[in-house]
């Protein structure tokens, strides 16, 4: 396997910081070099950047520095570009949920692609649960680029069809409607996070935490 120079850049207070570890490992055991950022402006020359958990504008004279720039993005680009793909799905209800590897670009979330493939939940995941299959997915598809390349990049396909935006989620979107059952408010209980963004309900003009954890018996 021919060995490369690859940059991991994420954001310094992202969750999926807690897996890159496991992605590096696997690199390295490949004898490949690998360097881990928190900063656009850090990435160096080389010849893949994993932009993982990164939220970030990156310019063009950036992407410049490397062969290519690979984004992991949790929907079925074009539809559901933007924030929180995965999260916004699943308060609509789904648990079959799109991820896709493509190539970054100056327009957001619409360079080529080139892996799909989807994460499937049976709907009582929490979110560290949620987050665990997301980042082993993730781990996957950037190791497949690898093994793949270069005829992966030759069987990229452009983005067709009409885009649409998820916007980026806010502390307000964790609010529970107390008159509503904890079934019907499940979805968005599997997606708080109890430290970052607990659920909270108001009653009497007072505000209160909800947190959630499962029960292992």
């Amino acid at each position: 396997m021919i060995k490369f120079n690859i940059s991991i850049l994420s954001d310094l207070d992202s969750w999926v910081n807690n897996y890159i570890p496991q992605l590096i490992s696997r690199l390295e055991k490949e004898h490949h070099q690998v360097r881990w950022v928190h900063q656009a402006s850090l990435i160096p020359e080389g010849d893949f950047v994993f932009y993982l958990g990164c939220g970030q504008i990156v310019k063009s004279d950036i992407l410049q520095r490397n062969k290519h720039n690979l984004v992991v993005h949790e929907s079925a680009l074009p539809l559901g570009k933007g924030w929180s793909p995965l999260t916004w799905q699943i308060l609509e209800g789904n648990n079959d949920i799109p991820i896709t590897l493509f190539e970054a670009s100056t327009l957001v979330d619409s360079g080529v692609i080139y892996l799909q493939d989807t994460l499937h939940f049976n709907g009582f995941e929490l979110i560290d649960d949620l987050r665990e299959l997301q980042a082993q997915k993730s781990i996957d598809m950037c190791l497949s680029f690898i093994y793949r390349y270069p005829d992966i990049v030759a069987q990229g396909i452009p983005q067709q069809g009409e885009s649409t935006f998820y916007r980026k989620r806010i502390l307000q979107d964790s609010l529970l409607d107390p008159d509503k059952t904890i079934k019907e408010q499940f979805n968005l209980l599997r997606v708080v996070d109890n430290e970052r963004y607990p659920a909270f309900f108001k009653i009497n003009n007072e505000t209160y935490i909800l947190k959630i954890e499962k029960l292992f018996l």
